[in-house]
């Protein structure tokens, strides 16, 4: 299982917890977690990703493992701590102004 982290308002849309999660059949990419999770959480479709195009919204961040994930690309493979449930994948809401 694959554990995602959504930031606050994403988890009162989605109305879960901090965490949740996800299996995904085959490879584990940022593509087939978050089609996996927009599925079990319709609600969402949208709010990550742009209804057409799938390109990560703007105000949006991805991270694992300590690493920012946002500009690779969305089918590249997860880390394996991310894939095993050690770590989890995060949905950060980016932080603006001045």
């Amino acid at each position: 299982m694959i554990r995602i982290v959504l930031p606050p308002h994403l988890r009162t849309l989605a109305k879960v917890g901090s965490e949740v999660t996800v299996e995904v059949e085959g490879t584990a990419t940022r593509n087939a977690i978050l089609d996996k999770l927009e599925a079990e959480y319709p609600m969402l479709r949208g709010t990550i990703r742009d209804h057409v195009t799938l390109k990560r919204r703007p105000f949006l961040r991805f991270f694992a493992c300590g690493e920012d994930l946002s500009f690779e690309p969305a089918d590249a493979p997860l880390p394996d701590a991310v894939v095993a449930g050690v770590e989890p994948f995060f949905v950060v809401g980016a932080v603006a102004g001045g």
